[in-house]
């Protein structure tokens, strides 16, 4: 039984891809015969109703539909986050990436999250697996990629063929399993094509609760009734009425082709030239330099103004000593990506584009203030322990943000970090960002070693070996250690460190000895964060700061006992000192006697 029904249908204007593609667009979702209803679908009209012309010409219009994996206790949740994030972060990626890169950089950055999400969940949200199939229509070409069971139909001249492949197998006549799914692993393989254009082709996405109660007969004859795509919609809805799983479905129909086809924008754009130092009043792309705001050999920084709007913005370009480093112009291509991604008050937002390019750039909103090791230059050292915590606290809460996207910052540092008047931090640097999987994925680029800063960062994966969201936790444990010492916790002998076999020399200074107003139990929190043993270190940046802001039970227990000790020893030096002192005294009676 239907209990629930969501559409969404574009009839006039159409969608517009670019100035000549047309496409009308149809989609359900509902719960049918199975509750709750763990599919989800994601259309660009629903997503993105104030697109600009400029997306829409180079990132063409995208569908998604996923269907939550019935075993997995977070199913929905999983459908519902890869379908919206699909959507939104498919259009955030740079121009001058191709659609299979952007899809694919997207798509792993989901399967990331949602891997992690599975293997951090609570009692009751755990699973997060869905099947997940997409469609982006640009220019005069189709790509898809698919994962899963849900499934992509072509009909094109009368004729209907299952474009995706199911990826299950099958045990027996009435058994069969998921072979893959997003969040299933920790990469994730899809299948993808690519599919010329034609006038009158009708693409369907839709998951097993309709193409396994409706034949692909009966799919074809109604997807060739003169009904418009909306009808057409409902009319397999109607079809697929006794289906006792959620029933989801998205169709796309061509309605006209550009005159002349699009390339993929990085296939026909040369590799965009870098900017020249600016100087005020120039302009460019129609943004009008007010002032330089900051240069060094890797990037220059200059506030612009906008003179269409008046709004004013920092733009950010790589320096010109980076010309022929194609590593590093895909890493500031990223950077822009990641910060497009993320939405959080305590990370610098970065503008969306929405005008064509000539130089390679980006732009962020501007900040006020200073950066935070600028900041506590000025200011008495140690700071006071409540305004320490809160700056600590507001650092791994914007951090997190990174890390609910599977994304390492690995380059933490109070240079990084900008303090507003107001007293908010912001995180405003991600060139060295790492995302999982991504490697391997565009360009034979070796992400595994960090930029970081060698006060900072974490020695394991300066030196090779790439620690995850623990070189996070050591570069939030070292600030942690300077805010309320002053001081570095392995002191200035890091900086000369060139080696893992320079790191296993150093010794941990106690913070104890710093800041003689730290318990015994932060200090052993801070230690165990900047631990170099990673078997040692916190996994995670929770719960360091759980251990920094609430006694651990072991450390307190430690403290307890040394407490214990010390009393015992003041007491006996305290008795050695008596019974000395009585000593002398019967020497001196004696003395006089004598």
């Amino acid at each position: 039984m239907i209990t629930e029904m969501n559409t969404a249908a574009d009839r006039v204007p159409p969608v517009t891809a670019d100035p000549q593609l047309q496409v009308l667009t149809a989609g359900i979702c509902v719960a049918g015969g199975k509750e709750p209803n763990e599919d989800a679908i994601g259309l660009t009209p629903d997503l993105l109703p104030a697109m600009s012309a400029h997306l829409q010409l180079h990132k063409g219009i995208a569908l998604a539909l996923a269907d939550g994996v019935s075993s997995a206790e977070a199913g929905a949740s999983a459908s519902q986050f890869a379908c919206a994030s699909f959507i939104a972060d498919y259009y955030k990626t740079p121009d001058s990436w191709s659609t299979e890169h952007s899809v694919s950089t997207v798509l792993t950055a989901i399967n990331s999250t949602l891997y992690q999400r599975s293997h951090h969940y609570q009692q009751d949200d755990r699973g997060h697996l869905c099947t997940f199939t997409a469609l982006v229509l640009k220019s005069a070409t189709a790509r898809w990629f698919h994962i899963g069971d849900s499934r992509l139909y072509l009909l094109r001249q009368g004729q209907l063929r299952q474009l995706s492949t199911d990826h299950t197998t099958k045990l027996s006549e009435n058994r069969q399993f998921l072979g893959r799914a997003l969040g299933m692993d920790e990469q994730v393989q899809w299948q993808h094509g690519t599919v010329p254009l034609e006038v009158d082709d009708v693409f369907l996405l839709c998951s097993d609760g309709l193409s396994d109660f409706v034949t692909d007969a009966d799919i074809a004859a109604l997807l060739l009734s003169g009904a418009d795509v909306q009808q057409q919609a409902e009319a397999l809805l109607q079809a697929a009425k006794h289906s006792d799983d959620n029933i989801s479905l998205i169709l796309a129909k061509v309605v006209q082709l550009p005159a002349q086809s699009l390339d993929d924008y990085n296939e026909r754009l040369t590799r965009l030239p870098l900017l020249p130092a600016l100087d005020a009043g120039m302009k460019v792309d129609g943004y009008q330099v007010v002032r330089p705001l900051f240069a060094s050999a890797r990037s220059h920084l200059y506030l612009v103004r906008d003179l269409a709007d008046e709004a004013e913005y920092v733009l950010k370009t790589p320096s010109q000593n980076f010309a022929d480093d194609a590593a590093y112009i895909e890493r500031f291509i990223r950077e822009e990506w990641v910060g497009l991604k993320i939405d959080h008050p305590g990370v610098v937002r970065v503008i969306q584009q929405q005008r064509p390019r000539t130089f390679l750039y980006y732009l962020m909103e501007p900040l006020a203030g200073d950066s935070l090791d600028c900041y506590l230059a000025t200011q008495p050292q140690p700071l006071r322990p409540s305004a320490a915590i809160a700056l600590l606290r507001q650092i791994a809460d914007a951090l997190g943000a990174f890390h609910q996207l599977g994304i390492i910052h690995q380059d933490l540092k109070p240079a990084n970090i900008m303090r507003l008047p107001d007293g908010t931090l912001k995180i405003v640097d991600f060139g060295s960002a790492f995302v999982p999987g991504l490697a391997e994925l565009y360009s034979p680029l070796t992400q595994e070693l960090a930029l970081g800063t060698a006060s900072y960062s974490d020695p394991h994966y300066l030196h090779g070996h790439n620690s995850g969201e623990q070189g996070d936790v050591y570069a939030l444990a070292t600030i942690a250690y300077e805010l309320f010492t002053g001081a570095l916790p392995y002191g200035d002998a890091v900086e000369d460190c060139s080696s893992l076999a320079d790191y296993q020399k150093l010794r941990y200074h106690s913070a104890r000895s710093r800041n003689s107003r730290i318990p015994l139990w932060f200090d052993r929190a801070l230690q165990r964060g900047v631990s170099l043993d990673l078997n040692q270190r916190y996994l995670h940046i929770s719960q360091l700061m759980q251990d920094l802001q609430q006694p651990n039970p072991l450390y307190l227990h430690e403290e307890v006992t040394l407490a214990q000790k010390n009393n015992k020893l003041l007491f006996w030096q305290l008795m050695s000192g008596f019974w000395f002192v009585t000593f002398l005294l019967l020497i001196w009676l004696f003395s006089l006697r004598g």
